[in-house]
């Protein structure tokens, strides 16, 4: 334990500058596509797990559409939020740690992608039923879910690999806050809401721009099971979400969630009390009203769940006219992380599977390669004088860059309230009443009882009390080290670990 630790480095044994920080230009600016640590990291570990998804690996999903029901065109041009318009849809649910044969209710945060079919091509929107994220920066996603997995030596999960993350990432406490709650097990898809959790740009005809945060609210209302409740549905029925959702469908119910959005003016972001971009914390409501969009309904489920669900592939980089990506560090690395982890799965051609294949012509210069359905007639290369398909200038998405700033490793430019525990202080004392606050403290000792360490457990004990200290004093009466429960006894039933939102 006094040894110095090893430097870090990448696989060509060069060592590595940060493993914390991505190369940005200054403090807030874009991620560089040379910060080949970074690609390194997010290509290998794409690359992990074949066929089945790296993360998400479990879910279901349905058909359907969303319609539009209030009119935000002064805010974006985006031809699919027209008043009225209806555009067909596809979405994915999923848990995020577990495999394929993994227990719907274990806890864990629940992956919410959907596929939006639009006349200006696919808009994907890859989100959780979390309004947060555990990690800022994109290169700790892949450490992150490490210590989420399974270990090296045993291939058996590790409360302890979670809690010693967890609690040298203070930036986490948002969202493990939300996770040892109440919505930490929903009792369904249908009745929990989803979230873009990062930041994009909307634009509208004139060029206004405006920061926007997605919230789809359940029209089921917000239901959940407890952590006993979880454990004993993963015994009877492991499948229960994936169920519940065919079957209700089946039988002719509709689910349906009303899609908000919160709104910053563009201009705001820049001198606002905290990052607003920082994907760990929320927009309070007060600051940002939620504004009422649409409404997203499914209506068919799909005839061949591998063909429809396993391959669907949701891709961020997506956006149509109109929208845009913002400066989250998480959303950036997010745009090359997920078309290249669909290619590995799936193939290099997986935007020609029929459930990725966007409702309107393609015209593209790329060919060939594994499985490719249909190729580019001459010419195949631009420019050129023969008539192929000219690029679109006006088609460019929206820009929030302005140039300059040194090239960093560094994190977001501190802010006035950029504190890493204010939020789930907040959450814990104003949001939650004294059952929900009783059954986190259950949640949280029942979980780090489970072979945690005593100078990791130590932490623990600290994390919370940074975000509460009564919150805090509980959970050290709660667990071994608070002569609460043994490691082993009734509250130890977390036996699913939680990890971020990944490629769908």
């Amino acid at each position: 334990m006094s040894e110095e630790p090893k430097v870090t480095t990448t696989d060509a044994g060069i060592p590595a500058a940060s493993d914390e920080h991505s190369l940005t230009v200054g403090p807030d600016g874009p991620i560089l596509l040379q910060d080949h640590y970074l690609v390194q990291k997010m290509a290998q570990f794409n690359r992990e797990r074949v066929p089945e998804r790296v993360v998400h690996a479990k879910g279901g999903g349905a058909h359907g559409f969303f319609e539009v029901t209030d009119d935000v065109t002064s805010f974006c041009r985006a031809d699919f939020l027209r008043p009225g318009k209806r555009t067909e849809m596809l979405a994915r649910f999923s848990t995020v740690a577990g495999e394929l044969g993994s227990a719907d209710s274990n806890r864990d945060p629940r992956g919410f992608a959907l596929k939006f079919y639009t006349e200006q091509g696919n808009y994907d929107m890859v989100g959780n039923n979390t309004p947060v994220f555990f990690i800022r920066d994109p290169q700790k996603f892949q450490d992150f879910i490490h210590s989420q997995k399974r270990r090296a030596d045993s291939h058996t999960r590790d409360n302890n690999m979670q809690w010693d993350f967890w609690t040298l990432s203070p930036e986490s406490a948002h969202q493990v806050t939300i996770l040892m709650g109440d919505r930490g097990i929903p009792k369904s898809w249908r009745h929990m809401n989803g979230y873009s959790s990062h930041t994009y740009l909307w634009e509208n005809a004139g060029g206004e721009k405006h920061w926007v945060k997605y919230h789809f609210h359940t029209d089921q209302g917000i239901e959940f099971y407890t952590a006993a409740e979880g454990q004993a549905m993963a015994a009877e029925d492991p499948d229960c979400h994936l169920r519940d959702l065919y079957q209700t469908i089946k039988r002719g119910d509709q689910p349906s969630w009303t899609l908000l959005v919160q709104l910053m003016p563009f201009e705001e972001a820049a001198d606002y009390r905290f990052n607003p971009f920082d994907v760990t914390k929320v927009w309070p409501h007060a600051d940002y009203p939620l504004r009422q969009v649409g409404r997203m309904v499914l209506d068919r489920n799909p005839d061949n769940y591998f063909a429809e669900i396993e391959q669907s592939a949701f891709e961020p980089a997506n956006m149509v006219a109109g929208i845009g990506p913002s400066p989250d560090k998480m959303l950036l690395g997010r745009l090359f992380s997920y078309p290249d982890t669909h290619r590995h799965r799936i193939g290099s051609n997986y935007l020609q599977l029929p459930v990725n294949r966007p409702k309107v012509e393609v015209n593209s210069y790329n060919r060939d390669g594994a499985m490719r359905y249909s190729n580019p007639k001459d010419p195949v290369y631009a420019p050129n004088s023969y008539g192929g398909p000219k690029a679109d200038p006006s088609a460019a998405e929206p820009s929030w860059y302005a140039a300059g700033g040194e090239i960093v490793r560094a994190a977001y430019t501190q802010r006035r309230d950029d504190d890493d525990f204010g939020q789930p202080g907040t959450l814990y004392r104003q949001v939650l009443d004294e059952g929900g606050r009783q059954r986190m403290v259950t949640n949280i000792a029942g979980h780090a009882n489970q072979g945690t360490e005593p100078q990791v457990l130590a932490r623990v004990i600290d994390y919370w009390t940074k975000v509460d200290p009564d919150l805090g004093a509980r959970v050290a009466r709660a667990t071994s080290s608070g002569n609460g429960q043994q490691p082993g006894g009734p509250a130890a039933s977390l036996t699913e670990a939680a990890a971020p939102s990944g490629q769908r």
